[in-house]
């Protein structure tokens, strides 16, 4: 009788401990969840294209979409992801556009897109 009271007693004691790790499993998850949702950026920090004005410098379409990803801080890496091309292609494009707004960096070809009205911060 003393050793079923012994085991009742474990056993309720287990009964506690485990509902007390799956709340805690369910918190840690919920956290996780919650701060990758807090931690993404927002979606409206976007730079508009101009179209119009890309084409007046010569900017093709794609050459204005590899501009809009650098806008971004993406990498070539990245930008060649985003876009379904190689890397050696954005490559080329980034080169294409240092040449037409003559920078000779990416963020001075970003500044230069700016004053002439191909970038605007929306």
């Amino acid at each position: 009788l003393i050793k079923l009271t012994e085991y009742s007693l474990f056993l309720s004691n287990l009964k506690q401990e485990v509902i007390v790790v799956v709340a805690a499993t369910a918190f840690i998850i919920l956290g996780v969840y919650v701060g990758s949702v807090l931690a993404r950026k927002p979606t409206n920090d976007k730079e508009a294209l101009n179209v119009s004005s890309a084409h007046e410098v010569g900017i093709s379409k794609r050459e204005l979409e590899v501009l809009g990803q650098m806008a971004l801080g993406k990498s070539n890496n990245e930008i060649a992801e985003s876009l379904h091309i190689s890397e050696n292609t954005v490559k080329t494009h980034v080169s294409n556009l240092l040449s037409k707004l003559n920078a000779k960096r990416r963020t001075e070809a970003l500044k230069k897109a700016r004053e002439i009205g191909i970038l605007s911060h929306s």
